[in-house]
């Protein structure tokens, strides 16, 4: 999978994301094959769960779903009214609950529906099988009973989700429950293989070796949980060998991990544009609430708009360092008014001088001729300005170059101690996470009486201690034998006698003021890209065949694409050079 948001549109021919292959599969490996020679039927009907209508909704729209023939969308567990002269499409979990609905939907001598098309979106057991032919009235009416191996959420091109909203409890809750814990990593094996399964690719497994695994430290549940997960998904990866067009061997690496590697990303204030807007501004998954002029000259208008990739501004913007995106929304506005002719005359009828960008915002909005061509630019100077606003009325850069400081060993608990003496205004949240980077750093300083004591200091609730102690059950095992780079344990400077979580990387410029920090996981993939991570720190679960150690198959996965940052930490290579034309002008 590429890197980069551009190769998707240019020069990537083959290329296809998480979305696009989830929405061709949906609709016409399932959606356009459901239909019989002999049908007389055009409209049909689809009957879902609620795993996988959330499956659906992510990559289809309701317009896509009607071009393919379906008339009505139907929940499998409500009452639903006969359709005897409609086929129906079942998209369903393979659970029993599921195939005892689709039996009583079926059987009998007045079936809802006249056939019967039935895709589970993950491999089905033999029981459940044996169970459906049992009944030798339903079978001639079933016209396909397949497996989709499709059971994940692609949130966007490059990414996907398996929705276990419990999963943090249940595997790193305070009272270890296996079953539980079994349970919820069964769900997620299942649902990355069948990411494979669509993209049809073969991976090594790879993942984070338990380092507790020594005679007089005895393991438990949470150190294991790389190993057990690596497991269920070959185990569910070999099945996949039995796909048409499956590959054989291995054509790319999955690097399992989990939250102990890098207690601190979550908590710390990231900079770029995306980061902010999900940080800062209360939305709804991608959901932002834009005020726009009335076109009555009455009170602003709310408007919903979606923060998504069909938004190329988004698009653009979204990785780079919220300076950078100010900037360059600057430049774009400053391009549109002098491209245009109207503008300038609006622009030369004031006093002279630079214009601001919300002078420029409003300018161009009163060109009602091209108010859909500047609607996107309008809505992302409006966001921009906003979260600099934000920034500057909470002083998240103060708060957010001591966060960095802290981590990279520059600052310590004094430092702390005074932010929390000269910034009582600031926020619960903000003073949280500031603990929460502390516990990680310094998990010592904040047991017992020093810990109410910074709590009292920072005036949070005892709910806030809780929280910043439960840091601890994400913590990685101690290994006091050894130090091991591979495991990113915390690092210490000779010349610092604070502690760091962090290096700074040899060779690399600070581009942006707090571009500084970068997660665990950007450096763990770049030196898996490079063929450098380590055999040992993270082992393949792969019964490894030689190429797995030879530098013929292992180079050819290391060498394309080559791994690189789509953040503006350093220098934006990535991006279009700042004189190219404004991809919001062609949309």
């Amino acid at each position: 999978m590429s890197y980069s948001d551009s190769d998707s549109s240019s020069g990537a021919a083959d290329y296809k994301n998480f979305r696009q292959i989830s929405r061709e599969r949906l609709l016409y490996e399932m959606l356009r094959s459901a239909k019989m020679k002999d049908s007389k039927s055009t409209w049909k009907v689809l009957i879902m769960d609620k795993v996988t209508v959330k499956i659906m909704s992510y990559s289809c729209k309701m317009a896509d779903i009607t071009s393919e023939g379906v008339s009505l969308v139907e929940d499998i567990y409500r009452r639903r009214q006969p359709l005897p002269s409609m086929d129906a499409i079942y998209f369903i979990q393979p659970t029993k609950e599921n195939v005892v609905m689709f039996l009583s939907d079926m059987s009998g001598r007045t079936p809802l529906y006249k056939k019967a098309f039935v895709y589970f979106s993950s491999p089905i057991s033999r029981e459940l099988v044996a169970h459906i032919k049992k009944d030798s009235t339903i079978l001639p009416r079933i016209g396909a009973l397949s497996e989709m191996n499709l059971e994940y959420f692609a949130i966007d091109s490059q990414g996907f989700i398996t929705d276990n909203g419990k999963a943090l409890e249940d595997l790193f809750g305070d009272e270890e429950n296996t079953r539980k814990g079994d349970a919820c990593l069964t769900v997620m094996a299942t649902r990355i293989a069948t990411v494979f399964a669509s993209l049809r690719e073969f991976p090594f497994v790879r993942y984070r070796a338990a380092k507790s695994l020594d005679p007089t430290t005895m393991t438990t549940f949470r150190d294991l949980i790389p190993t057990k997960l690596a497991a269920g998904i070959w185990n569910c990866l070999v099945k996949c060998k039995s796909i048409p067009n499956f590959p054989q061997k291995e054509t790319c690496e999955l690097l399992i991990l989990d939250r102990s590697i890098d207690q601190i990303a979550p908590v710390i204030h990231e900079w770029t544009y995306d980061a902010m807007c999900r940080d800062l501004l209360n939305m709804e998954g991608n959901k932002y609430v834009h005020e726009v002029p009335s076109k009555t000259g009455g009170p602003p208008e709310k408007k919903d708009v979606l923060l998504e990739e069909h938004d190329p501004i988004w698009l653009e913007l979204r990785h780079a360092h919220i300076a950078d995106a100010s900037e360059r929304l600057h430049e774009k506005m400053t391009n549109f008014v002098s491209k245009n002719k109207a503008a300038q005359l609006q622009h030369g009828s004031r006093d002279g001088g630079e214009l601001s960008t919300r002078e420029l915002q409003k300018m161009v909005q009163a060109l009602p001729q091209y108010s859909e061509q500047i609607d996107k630019l309008s809505l992302h100077v409006e966001i921009a300005g906003k979260i600099n606003r934000i920034i500057r009325d909470q002083g998240l850069r103060e708060l957010g170059q001591l966060e960095q400081d802290l981590v990279f060993g520059d600052a310590g608990m004094k430092d702390v101690i005074k932010f929390f003496t000269t910034n009582e205004e600031a926020s619960r949240e903000n003073k949280l996470r500031l603990l929460m980077i502390l516990a990680v750093l310094y998990p010592e300083k904040l047991e017992g009486e020093k810990g109410l004591n910074l709590m009292k200091l920072a005036k949070l609730p005892p709910d806030d201690m809780n929280a910043v102690n439960n840091m601890r059950l994400l913590a990685p095992p101690s290994d006091g034998k050894k130090s091991s780079a591979g495991a990113f344990s915390l690092k210490f400077d000779i010349h610092k006698k604070k502690r760091a979580a962090r290096k700074d990387r040899s060779g690399e410029q600070e581009t942006w003021q707090l571009s500084r920090f970068y997660p665990i996981i950007e450096e763990l993939v770049e030196k898996l890209s490079k063929g450098e991570l380590s055999k040992d720190d993270y082992p393949c679960m792969n019964d490894p065949s030689p190429t797995f150690h030879s530098t013929s198959q292992a180079a050819s996965i290391h060498e394309a694409p080559v791994a690189h940052s789509m953040r503006s930490r350093r220098t934006p290579t990535w991006a279009r050079p700042r004189g190219s034309d404004d991809e919001y002008s062609r949309s």
